[in-house]
């Protein structure tokens, strides 16, 4: 657990340019919100899921919640070297699991699309970077090095090294080279996934023209003289 609570410690230092001051440390120690909700989140997992106690990590992670915005159910697992960017609105689910040196910005969810029971919620692999607001919801996977636009609701898995966008949310970028843990999401470098609709709605119109044309061609030509 403390090893794991170091890693996510060098993570800030490591994703986040502003903590790169000569008091980094003591902001990231005292003021850093997602560092706070991932540290106490460490000790409720211990917790619940090494001791097995009820109610106190839960009733904990309530109030974790209230001082830094972020929600974390002590069930999830999650990989070290995490970093949660301003953290405000972050939710995570019971049965989420994460791997290593994943970035999550604020307002981001993995969740449950409905009551069921079991696994519910999302997992995802090693160095993934979900954008601010992004939704991630149900028990699908979201592959290695994958990259999560701002915004984008994700319903459905995710291969590996891939960029999704959108609502739904549907891949825009497939890169085959190996993907760093510390490669940040540059959100103003993402696919604008409006264009790409208009451009395929646009092929679409021209394609039903011809077709039309084609039609209109043919019942002339199969009249009588």
């Amino acid at each position: 657990m403390w090893r794991n609570i170091a890693k996510d410690y060098k993570a800030v230092f490591r994703r986040d340019p502003a903590a790169r001051t000569p008091f980094g440390w003591l902001e990231v120690l005292l003021i850093y919100s997602g560092f706070h909700a991932v540290f106490w989140h460490r000790i409720n997992h211990f917790l619940h899921a090494k001791l097995h106690i009820p109610f106190l990590p839960r009733y904990v992670a309530q109030w974790v919640r209230l001082f830094t915005g972020v929600e974390i159910h002590p069930g999830a697992k999650i990989g070290p070297g995490i970093f949660i960017d301003h953290g405000m609105g972050v939710v995570i689910g019971e049965t989420s699991e994460i791997g290593r040196n994943v970035t999550l910005y604020q307002g981001v969810t993995l969740g449950g699309t409905g009551v069921e029971r079991g696994k519910r919620h999302p997992t995802l692999g090693d160095n993934v970077v979900v954008g601010a607001g992004a939704k991630i919801l149900g028990n699908i996977r979201i592959g290695n090095g994958v990259k999560v636009g701002a915004g984008s609701v994700v319903v459905h898995s995710v291969p590996d090294h891939c960029t999704v966008v959108g609502v739904p949310a549907e891949i825009v970028r497939k890169e085959g080279k190996k993907i760093s843990g510390e490669t940040l999401l540059d959100h103003g470098d993402l696919p604008d996934p409006v264009k790409e609709l208009k451009r395929r709605i646009y092929h679409l119109q021209k394609e039903i023209d011809h077709l039309e044309q084609e039609l209109k061609d043919k019942n002339r030509s199969e009249k009588p003289a």
